[in-house]
């Protein structure tokens, strides 16, 4: 059986192959809280979304084994001197991630929500820690 970081992987290559995965990822995210929709006012959505399609590979390939330094990176990024994302929208960020994953992954099943969930927890943590 393949390990969660591996099973992880295989769902994020099924799922990002379409362009539209991340659309509806911020549509959904946006859908979440006014504060989220705020955070995104001036944003050029389109960069956005290839930031976003990195992002989320770091955070798979770090539980593959990939050293910490881009989650370090985005840690930094988000932090309150630079970009001030507040700790909490991680949690929406990641249950916005979640629903899109079950629009997009054919195989998607609650049990892949709890391995997605377990296995991007640590680098996410990180992330917030850094704040």
């Amino acid at each position: 059986m393949n390990n969660d970081a591996d099973i992880v992987f295989q769902s994020y290559g099924r799922s990002c192959n379409n362009i539209i995965f991340f659309e509806d990822f911020y549509d959904i995210f946006m859908s979440k809280s006014q504060n989220v929709r705020d955070m995104f006012v001036n944003t050029n959505m389109e960069a956005q979304r290839a930031l976003l399609r990195s992002g989320i590979l770091w955070l798979v390939m770090r539980a593959r084994g990939m050293p910490d330094t881009k989650i370090r990176a985005l840690g930094e990024s988000h932090s309150r001197s630079k970009m001030n994302i507040n700790p909490s929208f991680y949690g929406l960020w990641l249950d916005a991630l979640i629903e899109t994953l079950y629009r997009h992954d054919p195989e998607f099943s609650p049990e892949m929500e709890k391995i997605w969930r377990r296995t991007l927890s640590p680098s996410i943590d990180l992330i917030k820690s850094m704040y």
